[in-house]
């Protein structure tokens, strides 16, 4: 490398796909769930950096609502060296102050990729390899209305024997938002009982349960049960550091907090205030790459592990530099969505869903440069709604 790469231009394109069988109902369900003959639509943003070096990170984003927090602090890299991430990710929270800062995320994972791209490695190997496959757990849709879906507790037992039986190592329940509190405790159950002591279990009611009573009484099934972590179950967002801590004061299942608590600080936070036995982790909510591994490192000082949040190949390149974190979230999944919840972003193979791990339960990380991803951008031109430059 001859001189140091300058950005001469970011451009951020939005893309609208549509979903078949996959519907949103906020008075139901806290995610999308299994309807048949619906339609919803997704959104992703797309972020591509340019520099004077004729090399190009390239991100596809799953949380576009962070393009205003990016169109605020963005122009800041402009004219400057693009392998300055700390100063990108000090500058970008100083800037975000007021806001959640996950603006930062995106534009981190996209410097990451150009980086890969311009020293010709994969980013796992940038931050430190450590392995290169990992297990995974089955991360299920939100409970739906159709018969043949996910629609009772025992539709929950059946689809975890059916992961089970693809080789998946763990399977994570997303159930309903409205339910009478019994069902949650039945849907438990009826996992624990099926699948118990043959695969870890986990449960992620989303922020629903209105009382502490409720949280407790399913907390106590999870206890029952066995489960291997207990995840955002109160109704105050899965940020108050003294309920958690109560909560998990009167259980033996973990907790798995952190989701809703962004960057380091206030992860750090948690994990001093006892308030969560595992650390949740996003690259995309929580600073990036950068932001990520600071958060990998800094539990690795309290003795703790990271789970990171959902699916994706930045997710994989952090697990495969991280000692500490035990499964790669493959969701959202369900019995009769197969593949048909794909987004068509990717060319050369690489996949995300029910059907991708392998023989041995788990996913490897991409071996090509930078994120090892090829987006379709001509197939993805159909889908184009827009875009923004900042240069």
């Amino acid at each position: 490398m001859s001189k140091s790469p300058i950005i001469t231009r970011i451009s951020l394109t939005s893309y609208r796909f549509p979903l078949e069988n996959i519907a949103t109902d906020l008075a139901f369900a806290a995610g999308p769930f299994y309807q048949p003959g619906a339609r919803s639509y997704r959104t992703v943003l797309a972020i591509q950096i340019y520099t004077d070096a004729g090399v190009t990170g390239e991100y596809i984003c799953g949380t576009p609502a962070t393009s205003e927090q990016i169109q605020m602090w963005a122009p800041f890299l402009i004219g400057r060296n693009a392998l300055d991430r700390e100063l990108f990710y000090r500058q970008a929270k100083m800037i975000l102050r007021k806001h959640d800062r996950m603006g930062i995320g995106p534009i981190d994972i996209t410097l990451w990729d150009l980086a890969g791209k311009l020293f010709d490695a994969p980013i796992y190997r940038l931050l430190g390899g450590y392995r290169e496959k990992f297990p995974c757990y089955a991360s299920t849709y939100h409970a739906d209305r159709a018969p043949d879906g996910l629609s009772s507790p025992e539709a929950y037992a059946d689809f975890a024997e059916q992961c089970l039986e693809l080789g998946y190592k763990g399977f994570k329940i997303h159930s309903w938002a409205d339910a009478p509190i019994e069902r949650e405790i039945e849907t438990v159950n009826a996992v624990g009982r099926r699948v118990g002591g043959k695969m870890a279990l986990m449960t992620d009611p989303c922020c629903v349960y209105d009382t502490y009573g409720d949280a407790l009484r399913v907390g106590l099934a999870c206890d029952d049960n066995e489960f291997f972590w207990y995840e955002d179950p109160l109704n105050d967002g899965g940020v108050s550091l003294q309920a958690h801590r109560r909560l998990r004061q009167s259980l033996k299942t973990p907790l798995l907090q952190g989701e809703h608590v962004h960057m380091v600080e206030g992860h750090v936070d948690m994990a001093v205030a006892e308030a969560t036995d595992f650390w949740r982790a996003d690259p995309e909510y929580d600073g990036g790459i950068t932001g990520v591994m600071k958060i990998a490192h800094a539990a690795e000082g309290f003795g703790m592990d990271v789970e990171l949040h959902i699916a994706g190949p930045a997710q994989r390149h952090c697990m495969a530099a991280m000692r500490n974190s035990n499964f790669y979230e493959m969701g959202l999944v369900h019995p009769k969505l197969g593949s048909v919840s794909r987004l068509p972003v990717y060319i050369d193979g690489y996949a995300d869903g029910l059907d991708a791990i392998d023989s041995d339960g788990c996913v490897s990380v991409p071996q090509g440069p930078g994120l090892g991803v090829e987006y379709d951008w001509d197939g993805l031109a159909k889908y184009r709604e827009g875009e923004i430059v900042i240069e």
